[in-house]
């Protein structure tokens, strides 16, 4: 695989410029916009020169957009920016009181730092520390302090039937991830197949837990039955008790799904608890939310990884959760309130030392979830294009998914497009998907050796997936100039 290492240059051309024809690429793009999934849709392409930001062919260059998950460009840029590629979050844990023959006479707190990557081994191994400091007993009760943020857990446009889904949980300081993809504030659903067609399927849930109840009524069926593997899984508004319904076939090895919890600060309570408890740690006290008092004497920390680390699952699988507690995180460090409105106004002020124009763009989140959300994709490309001359560079670039690389943390949303075709290890490029929206903006190198920065952000489709040809022959199309 090639990995780009593209200079900078001389500052951009103006973007409403007109472009002269060239090579008949108008024309052959023009007829991959009037495909059959692309009728009635609409279109914004910017193409600029890697080395000197000019422009060398645009479609609706200037025309707002919904950018989907290309908005989470944006906010990758900016948070390089604010926080730098070494920052780490840092989760700590505090006792109000003494500690006298194995037994802590007070209260227990978890201070959350707004990492999404904490895990429940991590909690584990907080336990077992606390085992070796001979610590039995905990009479008081186990407090989650998690005013690092704000407690508005939804971005302002999230769709109400997106709640429960993964791609939608809740935005806490205090939160715990299932594995390392670090989709956190969620639980993982794992359904295996009865014996015998009839039978209800198994259950597993990861993080293991007693925080959420689940209705299982998944039943197993013979293998080519009609409606095979169909799974839904819903959970209660304001609750966690989930219904699991549909089939299994018979010779399924399984089926996995993650859902979102409700409230992830207790959920991360409930998870240490319970590592409490196995590691022999009683707790008396049960567990709630609360400030941590001034008094509070700190008993052990742990450090996220790098940041430069946790935008490799953040870009490679778009994670939407990642990209809302970034903006916060960049709202708290920079104006001291950890807030989407602070957050979003220091991605404006970035947006705007990084070379593109604020005040032409609409931005309600981090993640791109808003279908409010607007950006013209000279302006994204332009972005592209200065943030080249930075030195946290070649951390974004290696974020970003790869076409047709193996590997989720290589490939990523990119792994599976591509395939046997001159872009694959060649077009480093963020994905983006909501309904009726698709995107791809990113970086390619030619069949010259060329050097190219390139958004495509797609309106007003019927089906999004389906427009993905159209994205990548426009894509091949350039890569043969």
């Amino acid at each position: 695989m090639v990995l780009l290492c593209i200079p900078g240059g001389s500052p951009n051309s103006a973007a409403g410029q007109a472009v002269p024809k060239k090579n008949g690429i108008n024309e052959k793009i023009a007829a991959i916009l009037q495909t059959g999934p692309m009728k009635g849709g609409v279109a914004g392409i910017s193409v600029r020169s890697a080395g000197t930001g000019k422009i060398l062919y645009e479609h609706n260059g200037n025309m707002r957009l919904r950018p989907a998950s290309n908005m989470k460009l944006l906010t990758a840029a900016a948070a390089l920016e604010a926080l730098g590629g070494g920052y780490r979050f840092q989760t700590s844990l505090y006792r109000d009181s003494v500690v006298r023959n194995g037994e802590l006479h007070g209260n227990l707190y978890i201070k959350g730092g707004g990492d999404p990557s904490l895990l429940k081994s991590d909690f584990d191994a907080w336990a077992a520390q606390l085992k070796q400091k001979g610590i039995s007993c905990i009479n008081g009760a186990l407090i989650g302090d998690d005013s690092r943020y704000d407690d508005v857990r939804y971005s302002v446009d999230l769709p109400w039937s997106d709640e429960d889904e993964y791609y939608g949980a809740q935005i806490s300081a205090l939160t715990v991830s299932p594995d390392k993809d670090y989709d956190a504030g969620t639980v993982i659903f794992t359904f295996t197949p009865g014996e015998k067609p009839g039978q209800k399927a198994s259950l597993k849930l990861a993080p293991k837990n007693r925080y959420v109840t689940v209705e299982n009524r998944v039943k197993t069926v013979p293998a080519g039955e009609q409606g095979e593997d169909d799974i839904v899984i819903e959970r209660k508004h304001g609750s966690n008790h989930f219904t699991a319904s549909g089939t299994i076939t018979a010779n399924t090895e399984n089926v996995r799904q993650w859902k979102a919890v409700w409230d992830p600060s207790l959920f991360a309570l409930s998870l240490f608890k319970t590592s409490l408890e196995e590691n022999g740690i009683s707790v008396f006290g049960g567990i709630k939310r609360g400030r941590l008092p001034k008094h509070a004497r700190l008993v052990l920390t742990h450090d996220s990884p790098p940041l430069s680390s946790l935008l490799v699952p953040f870009m490679k699988l778009s994670n939407n959760t990642i990209a809302e507690m970034l903006v916060k995180e960049m709202g708290k460090v920079e104006k001291g309130e950890g807030s989407w409105k602070k957050g979003l106004d220091v991605v404006r002020e970035t947006a705007a030392k990084l070379g593109a124009d604020p005040d032409v763009m609409l931005i309600r989140d981090g993640s791109g979830i808003s279908h409010a959300d607007l950006v013209p994709v000279n302006e994204l490309a332009k972005l592209l294009y200065h943030v080249q001359k930075k030195d946290w560079f070649q951390t974004y670039l290696h974020a970003l998914p790869v076409a047709g690389a193996e590997g989720r943390m290589e490939g990523g949303t990119l792994r599976g497009r591509f395939n046997d075709t001159p872009a694959s290890g060649m077009v480093f490029a963020k994905t983006g998907s909501i309904t009726s929206v698709s995107s791809l903006s990113g970086y390619l190198q030619t069949k010259t050796g060329k050097q190219l920065v390139f958004s495509i952000i797609i309106n007003n489709v019927l089906d999004e997936e389906a427009v993905h040809e159209a994205e990548e022959q426009i894509v091949l199309q350039l890569m043969s100039e």
